[in-house]
This record gives structure tokens, sequence and C-alpha cells, in this order.
């Protein structure tokens, strides 16, 4: 048996979201020998990393059917934290209630606003009333909290083993194809070597108010055969002249494409933030 002085504490991963949440799903796949930490919001995300409760963060940052998480895109540049990872997780919705419920008993479904919008087919099909809640993991609680054989959730799996409920339907996602990418958050900024596989390249840029700046600033990009694959803009500090742009990019900052396209860009930006330089997840490879 361990002897307490001789345990090392397990490391921890924050994830926003209640236990059962994907997000604790894509933690458990990736990082089985840590600690998955639940937190309410985003901000108590970002606020475990800053004060070292978590050593990691896993954060979606776009599904494919709702696109971006738009407050990950605010926080994540004065954050002082690093994108070191990437993961895919392919979405999915199971219908469940209580274990004495049965598809003829409830009436109910509650679930996070996009879960229900993505669950259209079998709640119309169904005849149910949609609930909302604050997340889909917290609706199977609320579910499994309530023991009323008329109330269901739609919740990914995990959470129907988390709150003892019983699986009524399973895949009820009106879409296959529905897919969210987490990024793994560290205060380190830790780059992925050169040379040893797909690399992206994340990074933040203001450009200079004067005219075609944004054609000028992404014209190295093309002309070095860089591939662009997220290019997002959004206002910062409320001023509509402040505009900031989070962009990706296939390759590494030491490959001389790269590095001279981002040297180019130095011309036609008050700043650059480079905020992460990791492995390209295989996802992208088979679904590019």
């Amino acid at each position: 048996m361990c002897r307490a002085h001789y345990c090392e504490p397990m490391p921890r991963i924050a994830y926003q979201g209640e236990p059962g949440a994907n997000s604790e799903i894509v933690c458990k796949q990736h990082y089985p020998d840590w600690e998955s930490v639940p937190c309410a919001s985003f901000e108590d995300v970002f606020a475990a990393m800053t004060t070292g409760s978590a050593e990691l963060a896993m954060i979606p940052i776009d599904n494919s059917i709702a696109g971006r998480v738009a407050d990950i895109h605010h926080f994540l540049p004065g954050s002082g934290l690093h994108i070191i990872g990437e993961h895919y997780l392919r979405i999915q919705f199971m219908l469940m209630a209580s274990p004495d419920a049965s598809l003829e008993t409830i009436k109910t479904v509650h679930s996070h606003v996009h879960a229900l919008g993505q669950c259209r087919k079998v709640i119309r099909e169904l005849g149910l009333t949609p609930i909302i809640s604050g997340d889909t993991a917290g609706a199977a609680r609320e579910v499994a909290e309530a023991a009323d054989p008329t109330q269901a959730a739609i919740s990914p799996p995990l959470a129907a083993e988390t709150y003892g409920l019983r699986i009524l339907r399973e895949d009820v996602e009106d879409e296959d194809h529905n897919t969210t990418r987490f990024v793994v958050l560290s205060r380190d900024f830790v780059r992925a070597p050169a040379g040893n596989g797909p690399v992206v390249t994340t990074f933040v840029f203001n450009v200079r108010n004067i005219p075609a700046a944004l054609y000028k600033a992404l014209g190295g990009f093309a002309t070095n055969g860089i591939n662009m694959t997220k290019l997002e803009s959004y206002m910062v500090g409320g001023e509509f002249v402040a505009t900031q742009f989070l962009a990706e990019v296939d390759g590494h900052p030491d490959d001389p494409p790269l590095a001279r396209a981002l040297e180019e860009l130095q011309f036609f930006t008050t700043e650059v933030k480079v905020l992460g330089v990791y492995p390209a997840d295989p996802f992208r490879a088979d679904h590019g």
C-alpha cells in the first residue's frame, strides 16, 4: 500500500462544465492519468490556471455545427496561457431518464440550447417539450435529482454513467458530423519541435489603421504558400476601429516560408502574438 508521504498528487486538468460533460470525456480520453476538474464557467477555468489549481485546461474552441465558441476568443489572447495541443471529439448525444422511465412516460427533455437545436428530429418525433439547461451534463444531473419519469435529458453518454440514468435512445443528434475541436492550455509556452510531423501555429494580430492593411498583412502567407485554416475577427475593448484577428496556419515558425510570412506581417500590424505552436491532430488529415 502506498504511504501518503510517498504518493505524488495527480496532476489536474480543468474543464468547463459539470461532471459527465463532453469536455470531461476529452480529458479522460487524452489525459487518463490526470484528475479532471469541473469548473462552472470559462472564467473559472482560466482562474484555476492562473492560481495554479490546475496544470492544464481543456477548452472547446470550435464546433462543426454551432461555429466558434465566442467567449474563448476574447479570453485567450490576454490570459497569458498558451495552446500546447488540440483534440477533436465526435459529439454524441443520448436521450436518458431515470431508471423507471421509458419512451412512453417522458414528456419533457432538458439540455443546453445548442444540444436541443442539434437534436430536433427526436424531440419532434417523441412530441417532447424542450427545457433549456445551462449545461448538457447539468441537465442529466437535474433529471436524476428530480427522479421524475416524465423528465428526460439529452446529454453525453458519460453523463448517464455519472448520474445513474437509463439511456432510452442512443445517438439522437440530427447530424453525424457534429464535431468539437478542443485546445489544451498551459501556463508554459511549450513549442512543438520543427520537422517532427504536421504542426499548427495559432496567433493574434491587430492591423494598422491604413487602407488595405488586412489585404497587405495576409499577402505574405499567400506568396509563401502558407495554408491559413482560420481567420476570425472581433472587436477589442468595445471599440469599432480596434479589431483583432485570430489566425491559424499550417506550419512551424522555424520553417523558412512561415518565418518569412510572419516577418512580413509585422510591417502591417501593431501587434503579433503567437499563442501556440502545437502538433496537428490526425483528424485534420483524415477530414481535410
